[in-house]
């Protein structure tokens, strides 16, 4: 039996990571590719702005301060998009206060770091089925 590699990962969801140190990617990577997920990197808003362009990813997971500027950001770039993705923040410091400001300003979530397996797994699934949902719906 062989593979359709092709095949296979158009079914995964594609999550953009944004920010973040490279043992925290690493451990994203891990974490979701398990769960069948593909991962892209960007180190800054600038790099996540040019990967956009090749297309929207199902869910970005975006760290609260980026090198040239921070979620917000990239929120409203994502939100400029036809079907835009869901934004998970990310923070070492996730508080009520931050949820809160996240939420309110129409991101899907905030995660802290480090990184628990199950609750990466739960939060970017659940932003995932959101996703498709609001597409469909639009």
């Amino acid at each position: 039996m062989t593979h359709d590699t092709n095949a296979e990962s158009s079914r995964r969801s594609t999550l953009l990571a944004v920010g973040g140190r490279s043992d925290d990617f690493r451990s994203l990577r891990t974490i979701l590719e398990a769960g069948d997920w593909n991962v892209r990197e960007a180190a800054s808003y600038d790099e996540a702005a040019n990967l956009m362009e090749d297309g929207p990813p199902a869910v970005i997971a975006c760290d609260a301060e980026l090198p040239d500027g921070d979620w917000k950001d990239l929120f409203h770039l994502a939100a400029a998009l036809e079907n835009p993705p869901p934004v998970v923040v990310v923070s070492r410091h996730a508080d009520e206060r931050l949820w809160a400001e996240v939420l309110n300003a129409g991101g899907y979530d905030l995660l802290a770091r480090p990184f628990e397996s199950a609750e990466v797994l739960r939060v970017m699934d659940m932003a995932s089925r959101h996703g498709r949902t609001s597409a469909a719906a639009g």
